[in-house]
């Protein structure tokens, strides 16, 4: 069987260097946000073009922080592409605040300007929720069209967050996208790009107050720097409680790990692209469309998402030859029985709602090999639905 993710060829790849971190970790003793944790911080601030990396238990968790900090909740609106995983919606009501859901664009699957632009104005018009962030996810592997959400953002006076859950390491021109929006997140769940051998998430900002208070409440809500300018706490800061907070801290084994991942992950989406390429010229002659990255986008290519209009025949024919698939997703987030009460982007979801039923991921990792990448390619090819 032909792996989906081949995580272990990673491992082997990097010849006992995590072992070693890992049990290096184990004997120091600093289990819960040890020395690791802020060496691993300093190392993704400087790969992600970041003043500020903390580190937190999970990549929902990472979308959360930035929302407590800014205050969102009752009669405020976050609007969210559906076409993505719960996580990114799901924050959204833990505060009683909406997610209101926008459409993507038809090529890249991610938020569409227009639509984000046509769902903050019907908002607007309604008057039933006051508009305060967007939520834009870099889905699959590649950036959202950040220069064009921004200025909508910039326009209605709108934070934004970039869900780089699945797309860590994507690039606009060179630039990440914290050029454009006020926090980064990011999931470290295995499979990701960027993945650690448990559970973990990071966010990412160039804004100090907003840094600190993000350090704050993925601690409880400790006193931080800004909270003791005009006081004195001779004690530990986690015992002077300034706001509500949580328990979302990154575990020290999980930050040696990544320490070591993150020297090697440049080449890997180097690698990644590669496939991504061989893909692309061997799939197009068969498929209904193969990924669209546009000029001057660097994709981490966490996925390899083709459209193929008998998708479930297609993936019956690949599962017959032991060569895996994945669907994402097959059921948007709006048609969901947790989130179809919440409100729609003016003019509905049609893209969304036509790529559920067409689009199917084939394997990607760094270590997929060309022969390996052949027999897929060979077998897409001899389908005919």
């Amino acid at each position: 069987m032909i792996p989906f993710i081949d995580l272990q060829a990673q491992r082997l790849r990097l010849g006992g260097k995590i072992e070693a971190a890992v049990a290096e970790a184990v004997v120091g003793g600093a289990w819960v946000m040890g020395p690791q944790v802020r060496q691993f911080e300093t190392d993704l601030a400087a790969f992600g073009q970041a003043k500020h990396a903390l580190g937190c238990a999970n990549g929902t968790d990472a979308l959360a922080l930035p929302l407590m900090a800014w205050g969102i909740g009752r009669g405020d609106a976050v609007f969210v592409p559906s076409f993505t995983f719960a996580a990114t919606a799901e924050v959204v009501p833990w505060f009683d605040a909406e997610p209101v859901f926008v459409d993507v664009d038809e090529k890249t699957y991610n938020m569409s300007p227009a639509a984000l632009e046509a769902a903050i104005d019907g908002v607007k018009a309604e008057g039933r929720l006051v508009p305060r962030v967007v939520i834009a996810v870099d889905l699959f592997g590649q950036p959202a069209d950040y220069p064009a959400i921004k200025a909508i953002c910039d326009k209605h006076g709108l934070k934004l967050i970039s869900d780089s859950a699945q797309g860590f390491g994507c690039t606009v021109d060179g630039a990440h996208p914290l050029k454009w929006a006020d926090v980064t997140t990011t999931s470290f769940f295995p499979a990701k790009p960027l993945g650690c051998y448990g559970d973990g998430g990071a966010v990412l900002t160039d804004d100090d107050e907003l840094a600190q208070l993000m350090d704050s409440i993925r601690v409880h809500g400790k006193a931080v720097a800004v909270d003791l300018k005009d006081r004195t706490f001779d004690h530990d800061p986690k015992y002077l409680n300034m706001r509500i907070g949580l328990n979302s801290r990154l575990d020290t084994i999980q930050a040696a790990v990544l320490i070591e991942k993150l020297k090697v992950f440049g080449q890997e989406i180097e690698w990644r692209n590669a496939a991504a390429a061989r893909y692309n010229e061997g799939l197009r002659p068969h498929v209904s469309a193969v990924p669209d990255v546009p000029a001057g986008n660097v994709s981490n290519w966490a996925q390899y998402t083709i459209e193929h209009p008998d998708r479930d025949g297609l993936a019956a024919h690949l599962r017959a030859q032991d060569i895996p698939t994945a669907v994402y997703y097959p059921i948007p987030l709006h048609l969901q029985p947790a989130y179809e009460h919440y409100p729609r982007g003016a003019g509905g979801l049609p893209v969304t709602e036509r790529l559920k039923d067409v689009v199917i991921s084939l394997p990607m990792h760094a270590d997929l090999d060309e022969a390996t990448q052949h027999r897929i390619v060979t077998a897409v090819a001899a389908y005919k639905g």
